[in-house]
């Protein structure tokens, strides 16, 4: 089995010193360095692309005097480069030469899986996710990559930068530079989700931390971008009758009673086709741990280069053989950020809250509040927290009228419960930007999330309340 063949090696490094700067262009957007075979090869191409960034122009001269001043020039295989016969089917040869470098690298880690089997020092599934993690960067050509130069880091910074700013200034500030949410503020507070993010929602029981993660999916979904849930707590088709819910405006209750009129019924499966079609994908098996989830995501990616978030719902109920609570979340929690930059695509993780938030009279969430909450905090992009004051109030009234009633007295109810509801998604981390509140409504029959500050732009003022416009446009401000 042919390994290498330094004659291409020889005769695409000459075509890119001699020709011009469209041969490397081409080059290297097909080859890496570590793709030579030889040690001096790759110290060509690198010493070519250093030329182009320094120079502006390559050229024998230039290289020279790069590879002299890092004490790695030979002269004879220098020499041999300058001798070859340049190459015109550059990308031909270019993608030979990734052949050779796969079949090194296969090999070698073939060697590497004969290695750890005969010691059987480790979990075999341990192994076994190490060995899928590292053909599937063979795969998609990262198993090579070395340190970054300043110079690439530079330019590849500096041309992000200007390409933000291009858009900015064609579509204005409503354009989303990440994954948009659905939601305007939350945009403005995140610029949407990055490639590589990983977003924690975390909140006490019936904040709502199901629906509005699903309320994000449905977002992106319209952008015909493919979303992955986990669901290892709920099946997939309770998943899909509160994505029936919001997205037809038809309570829940009545999709789980089926107490549909035929008007429901014509909009339920106008939605129903309509999501017939989109790339949605739920795995809903509740004992999954960590390297299944990692297996399932790099073959589901593979195979839809259009997946643009994934869903985990949700974290502590991951599997893991690590005995200690607090290890096993660590370990889940860098997994999942690892896994986040591998495939390019922000991961939403539903958390848990401690329910010690419950004994103090400020019941909002803070980052100490979630569980296992230093290595989340730590691998966490973002951390969003949902607060709903209404949950409590209704909780403290029905707990009153318990006790009255154990009393035998009359129950009086302070409260009234209310399909709207105010809530708030409270950002307590956010690594490349602020912290804050963003202000939402939450409709209950829908299990739906609206953008309070869009819902009360939408809303002509009456005359009776011209008076109090600018106590609205305060709280528009506070929330922006």
């Amino acid at each position: 089995m042919k390994l290498y063949d330094l004659d291409i090696e020889r005769g695409l490094l000459k075509s890119a010193i001699s020709i011009d700067a469209s041969i490397y262009d081409a080059l290297s957007m097909i080859v890496e360095r570590n793709d030579f075979y030889l040690p001096f090869h790759q110290d060509v191409f690198e010493a070519i692309g250093e030329s182009l960034n320094k120079n502006g122009a390559v050229d024998e001269i230039f290289v020279k005097e790069i590879l002299e001043k890092k004490k790695k020039y030979n002269e004879d295989l220098f020499f041999e480069i300058l001798q070859a016969s340049p190459i015109a089917a550059v990308e031909t040869y270019a993608k030979k030469l990734k052949e050779y470098s796969a079949k090194r690298s296969l090999l070698s880690l073939s060697n590497e899986i004969k290695k750890e089997l005969e010691e059987g020092q480790e979990d075999i599934f341990e192994v076994l996710d190490e060995i899928e993690g590292k053909i599937f960067n063979i795969r998609v050509s990262n198993a090579t990559a070395d340190f970054k130069l300043a110079s690439e880091v530079v330019k590849h910074s500096l041309e992000y930068v200007k390409e933000k700013v291009l858009i900015r200034r064609e579509f204005g500030d409503k354009r989303v530079i990440g994954l948009d949410t659905g939601f305007p503020t939350l945009n403005e507070k995140t610029n949407g989700f990055s490639e590589g993010d990983l977003i924690i929602i975390a909140a006490r029981p019936s904040m709502g931390k199901t629906a509005f993660a699903l309320n994000i999916a449905l977002n992106v979904l319209n952008q015909d971008k493919g979303v992955a849930i986990f669901s290892l707590e709920m099946p997939a088709e309770q998943l899909m009758l509160r994505m029936f819910s919001a997205a037809s405006k038809i309570p829940l209750q009545k999709l789980r009673g089926g107490n549909l009129t035929d008007e429901e019924i014509e909009q339920l499966q106008v939605i129903a086709d309509n999501m017939f079609s989109k790339p949605l994908f739920i795995d809903d098996e509740g004992n999954i741990n960590i390297s299944l989830i990692k297996s399932k995501l790099r073959k589901l990616k593979a195979q839809q280069p259009s997946l643009s978030l994934i869903i985990i719902d949700y974290l502590q109920l991951i599997n893991s053989n690590l005995r200690e609570r607090h290890l096993a979340i660590a370990d889940i929690s860098r997994n999942l950020k690892l896994l986040a930059r591998e495939l390019k695509v922000p991961i939403i993780a539903l958390s848990q809250l401690n329910r010690s938030l419950e004994n103090r009279p400020n019941k909002r969430p803070m980052l100490s509040d979630l569980r296992e909450s230093g290595a989340i905090e730590q691998d966490a992009d973002i951390i969003m927290f949902i607060y709903r004051d209404d949950v409590y109030k209704a909780m403290e009234a029905r707990q009153k009228q318990k006790e009255a009633m154990e009393k035998g007295k009359e129950a009086k109810v302070e409260y009234q419960e209310k399909d709207e509801e105010e809530a708030e998604i409270i950002i307590g981390k956010q690594r490349n930007g602020p912290t804050g509140v963003v202000h939402m409504i939450f409709d209950k029959r829908y299990t739906l999330f609206k953008d309070k500050a869009f819902e009360i732009k939408e809303i002509e003022p009456t005359e009776a309340e011209i008076g109090g416009i600018d106590d609205v446009k305060n709280v528009e401000g506070a929330i922006i």
